[in-house]
């Protein structure tokens, strides 16, 4: 695949045009992605005199764009909204020089020295490092209410939203591990979690299944499917649909204050995965307790390379130790040049 195979183009001429466009900029340390790990890649790199660029792509500042209470990020002892810590970390990146600018990428080159990124299938630039901060996007079950009422009772964290849930009642969609763990979590905050599990047995390892079914808390309702989300502003029950054999089903609605998705994630990885190696489910793999990708020069951090954690406060640390990579690598790499 050259450099423009991950775009949709209509014919070969169309592609022959945009592979023949020149490069209209060179950046020192090109940042890919917005977010608590892009904007912290950009305070550290601007404060190293690195010029870094951040595309902020399609959602400027990320899942916590998403999130209304934020009440465990270091130094905000009131909490905050997700969306003003993110102007509040964009400002202090900007503050020291990092050039913010609206646009996604669609294509990169990775394959040859300067790496190539493509904006909105248009503007051609060449970085001499890449910071990858695309994050990962969680998955939902596609309804129209659970759209409406995300930041109003729907959530795909309960590390981050349980502590809105103490002594209320919520229900956790899944099956495998995650929901196992989302569920034991919530358990301790809320007063009743009810487990969703569209399939007669559940996915997860045996040891958690056996956790989830001997808490008095957790209540496992197999072979039910979500129907919708009811609820005005906030939620305030969920419509099942329960499965009693092939033509048997019952339909009713459960009251809840709070509804949690944990049916995964999906890694914001496509473009690069010619390039850089990802795991099965396509979370970008770096080398031991750094940021590093297998190309040299181009560094990943936050959510699209971490499936463990998923927190604010550990992706902008992995912003810190991505921008850190990058200058160590630059100054190594023009160290050289002049030997």
């Amino acid at each position: 695949m050259g450099l423009f195979g991950s775009l949709n183009l209509n014919n070969n001429e169309q592609k022959s045009e945009k592979k023949q466009k020149d490069p209209s900029e060179h950046i020192q340390v090109l940042i890919i992605g917005s977010g608590p790990a892009g904007y912290t890649a950009g305070i550290y790199a601007a404060r190293a005199g690195l010029k870094p660029v951040i595309y902020q792509g399609m959602q400027a500042g990320g899942q916590l764009m998403d999130t209304t209470e934020v009440e465990n990020f270091p130094g905000y002892p009131q909490g905050i909204t997700g969306p003003v810590l993110m102007e509040d970390l964009q400002k202090q990146a900007e503050r020291f020089g990092t050039d913010i600018r609206w646009g996604e990428v669609t294509s990169v080159d990775l394959s040859k020295k300067p790496y190539t990124a493509v904006i909105d299938e248009d503007i051609v630039v060449t970085a001499d490092a890449i910071i990858i901060a695309t994050g990962a996007s969680a998955k939902y079950l596609g309804l129209e209410s659970e759209m409406r009422l995300r930041g109003g009772g729907v959530s795909a964290c309960a590390t981050c939203d349980g502590f809105f849930y103490r002594e209320k009642i919520v229900a956790v969609v899944g099956g495998g591990d995650t929901a196992a763990e989302e569920a034991l979590y919530l358990s301790t905050l809320a007063a009743k979690v009810y487990l969703i599990v569209r399939k007669p047995e559940m996915r997860a390892s045996k040891i958690m299944q056996k956790r989830v079914l001997n808490n008095p808390k957790i209540e496992v309702l197999f072979e039910h499917n979500t129907l919708e989300v009811l609820g005005d502003k906030n939620v305030n029950a969920v419509k099942l649909v329960k499965h009693q054999g092939q033509d048997n089903e019952e339909i009713y609605d459960l009251p809840i204050d709070g509804f949690f998705l944990a049916i995964g994630h999906k890694p914001n990885s496509d473009i690069f995965k010619e390039f850089v190696n990802t795991d099965e489910v396509g979370y970008i793999v770096t080398e031991g307790k750094t940021s590093k990708t297998n190309v040299p020069g181009v560094f990943a951090c936050g959510d699209v390379q971490d499936s463990s954690y998923r927190q604010a406060v550990t992706a902008a640390g992995s912003g810190c130790m991505a921008a850190l990579d990058a200058e160590r690598y630059i100054s190594e790499t023009e160290f050289n040049e002049k030997e």
